[in-house]
């Protein structure tokens, strides 16, 4: 290591420092480097600290391992602002000369308690290396970055922008989120699967695909998992996957993506639709209380609170839901759905009068769903030629979950499929299993994007996902 300078350390160069794996590192000023063996044996090092312990190392000397985050130079003294996966941590010294930031550096010292510091401590530095310096500044000042000023060139820069504390705190939270998806769903019997995701036809009818050349044969990059979930609902009965779709739809807004991470879930031997609501409910129920320890530092970050998921979240039919906005706030619905100032105000109405952040909207017309979902019953008990059991679940404004009850039966499969005006042939492959006695079922998808961004109060979808695919961009 650099000998220490009384308390602090001096950064030399060029000098030969101990480095990590057994090898010393040769180092000069603009921080090229070369290994060779080292004399000092690697277990002799101190552990590396996390920044989020250092309260457990007070008064103790530490190894710090990580990026400079923001550098400031007060004469004789240095201030150095360190990041690592956990956290930041304020350490100063003297005699120090400080590489550009984002330089991967390591820092040895004392800890001790400084009530203005970041954590409330900061490390006094004896030892400074640099593991391996930035070459040119950053084209972004990352502690300064704001998602609301000129999101392209932090979207263009994205190779270092992600580094961001925000950026991977969303990150971060969307981790957690798919893997409470996964605990959850496997204590209920569940099975993760895994689909293709270049298909001969798309689960929806054949819009919204990108093509592309197949060994000289048309193909597609998958737009769902749907036909293929349902297909193992006849050998596992429950199965979900967490796995990206792709669709190719020219928009341009804050709330889509042409590339997505979708959490997918389909159940066997259902009564109806209710049940696969149910399910959902519990599965948000758990997700939210498994973001409440994992991540709760993550939402303090950014000034985000989580909800509460009801026991029972609140139902409506798409007619009523319609109804009330018009009724309750003058907002006349075009189309066959509801536009997105309609789930604005429907999620506005059940947050003021039952105190819900979710709302279930259900019954869809059959031309608001694809040729798969299974009809309402009418009075009589026959099939209705217009309702569907399908489903929206809308959270905090905005649309997170598309589901409801497949259609099981062969013979109400392919009049389905005859009346959306669709061929067999290219779906001859999904619709072979429902001649084997497939079992009532229903499912649902989650986009963890778009979940995620309302979660944290991100109001565009694009910095939920660490590199981001829209209209206009392939890169980085």
């Amino acid at each position: 290591m650099i000998p220490a300078r009384g308390r602090h350390a001096a950064y030399r160069a060029p000098d030969t420092l101990t480095g990590v794996g057994g090898f010393s590192v040769n180092t000069d000023a603009q921080g090229a480097r070369m290994t060779t063996p080292a004399t000092e044996p690697a277990q002799q090092r101190l552990p590396r600290t996390l920044t989020r312990d250092l309260r457990n190392h007070d008064g103790q000397t530490v190894r710090l391992q990580g990026f400079v985050h923001a550098r400031r130079d007060l004469g004789g003294v240095q201030f150095l602002v360190l990041r690592d996966v956990s956290g930041v941590t304020q350490c100063v010294g003297s005699g120090l000369t400080l590489p550009l930031a984002e330089s991967s550096v390591e820092v040895t010292g004392k800890v001790k308690a400084h009530p203005k510091a970041p954590g409330g401590f900061e490390v006094q530095v004896e030892d400074f290396r640099v593991i391996s310096a930035a070459v040119e500044p950053a084209p972004v000042e990352i502690p300064k970055m704001e998602w609301n000023v000129n999101p392209e060139t932090m979207l263009d820069y994205r190779v270092v922008t992600v580094r961001g504390l925000k950026e991977r705190a969303a990150l971060k939270v969307q981790a957690e989120l798919v893997a409470a998806f996964r605990d959850h769903l496997m204590t209920e019997g569940f099975t993760e699967i895994s689909t293709p995701k270049i298909v001969s036809a798309g689960a929806e009818g054949g819009a919204n695909l990108f093509p592309i050349d197949y060994f000289g044969h048309p193909a597609y990059l998958a737009q769902s998992p749907q036909l293929y979930k349902q297909i193992m609902v006849g050998v596992f009965e429950r199965v979900f996957e967490v796995a990206p779709v792709y669709r190719a739809e020219e928009h341009a807004t804050s709330r889509h993506l042409n590339e997505y991470l979708s959490l997918d879930v389909e159940m066997g031997f259902i009564e109806d639709e209710e049940d696969v609501m149910s399910l959902e409910n519990r599965l948000l129920a758990a997700i939210m209380t498994r973001l409440k320890t994992t991540a709760q530092a993550e939402f303090d970050l950014l000034g985000a609170t989580l909800p509460d998921v009801p026991a029972h979240i609140p139902r409506i039919t798409l007619l009523d839901a319609r109804a009330l906005v018009t009724e309750k706030y003058g907002h006349q619905v075009g189309g066959k759905d509801l536009d997105p100032e309609a789930e604005r105000l429907l999620c506005q109405h059940y947050a003021e009068s039952e105190g819900s952040d979710f709302v279930f909207v259900t019954k869809y017309p059959r031309a608001a769903r694809p040729f798969y979902a299974h009809p309402d019953a009418n009075p009589d008990g026959t099939p209705s030629t217009e309702i569907t059991r399908g489903f929206d679940l809308l959270f905090r404004g905005i649309e997170i979950t598309s589901g409801g009850q497949r259609i099981h039966d062969h013979a109400m499969l392919m009049d389905s499929i005859a009346t959306y005006k669709l061929n067999p042939e290219t779906l001859e492959g999904y619709t072979e299993v429902f001649k084997y006695g497939m079992p009532p079922h229903g499912g649902f998808a989650i986009g963890a994007e778009r979940l995620t961004a309302k979660l944290l109060g991100i109001s565009n979808v694009r910095y939920a996902r660490a590199f981001p695919r829209d209209r206009h961009r392939l890169t980085p």
